[in-house]
């Protein structure tokens, strides 16, 4: 009895095709979703043109660099935002759903492995960050801003942010319950909205509480951009420290308490 021939040969796809897939799909999820375009498009986007147009906080500009605008000050920071949108907020809502329904538990169990799986969600939250970085960057050049500065500056302190974000928002996704992690993290975003020097300069805040702010990942990332993309400063390395003091803590945290299921 012939054994037959099959025809393509049964078995995985190679890893990087897995990842492809997954990155794609995952992609696709994060655009089709209301509530994720609202955090990670349209916020941003109102954000930055309400505060823009409209004499409703007063912002430094910087004397060393840009138009003297507003917006100089405020679209590094609302970059910023839609990182911590994408990779925090988004991610962990996101994450912390499929990790409920099983979904997660169903993919472990597949020829993807677990460490591909969050390769493909790392990517799908690039994706995703470029297309809001080119939507943001568009309407703040409308709105007259000159950016100045290094890119590649920028890019370093975007790719530390996203890692400190994503850590921390995979660490929220898996410990805590969906819903918890749903509260959780469109409360924290508020808060770093408003605390991390975002639309609000640092400046204005207690010096006390300054201190404890500046430390926080939203404010190390808003800073250093303005700091690159408003005064045309080198590298702020403070700031870039700061963010990956973050990504490792955030990463190794949620490699070691990260439950599946």
């Amino acid at each position: 009895m012939s054994t037959g021939t099959y025809a393509p040969k049964p078995g995985a796809a190679p890893v990087g095709r897995m990842i492809a897939a997954q990155a794609a799909l995952e992609t696709r999820m994060l655009l089709r979703n209301g509530e994720q375009l609202l955090l990670t498009v349209i916020i941003p986007s109102l954000l930055l043109v309400l505060f823009s147009t409209v004499d409703i906080v007063t912002v430094p500009v910087s004397t060393t660099g840009g138009s003297g605008k507003a917006v100089d000050f405020l679209a590094p920071g609302v970059l910023a935002l839609a990182v911590l949108s994408t990779a925090f907020t988004g991610q962990a809502i996101a994450t912390g759903f499929e990790r409920r329904y099983g979904v997660l538990k169903r993919l472990g169990a597949s020829p993807l492995p677990r460490w591909a799986l969050m390769t493909a969600k790392t990517l799908a939250v690039l994706v995703t960050e470029v297309l809001q970085i080119a939507l943001l960057t568009a309407i703040a050049l409308a709105l007259g801003w000159s950016p100045q500065g290094d890119p590649g500056s920028v890019l370093l302190l975007l790719v530390l942010g996203t890692a400190a974000f994503s850590g921390l928002g995979l660490l929220m996704a898996g410990t805590l319950r969906a819903e918890a992690t749903l509260a959780a993290a469109n409360l924290v975003f508020l808060l770093l909205l408003v605390g991390g020097g975002v639309i609000v300069p640092l400046e204005k805040f207690p010096d006390a509480a300054r201190s404890v702010l500046e430390l926080l990942p939203i404010s190390a990332l808003s800073d250093g951009l303005r700091a690159v993309l408003q005064d045309g400063a080198a590298l702020p390395w403070r700031d870039a420290l700061t963010l990956a003091v973050w990504a490792v803590l955030g990463l190794g945290a949620a490699a070691k308490f990260f439950r599946w299921e």
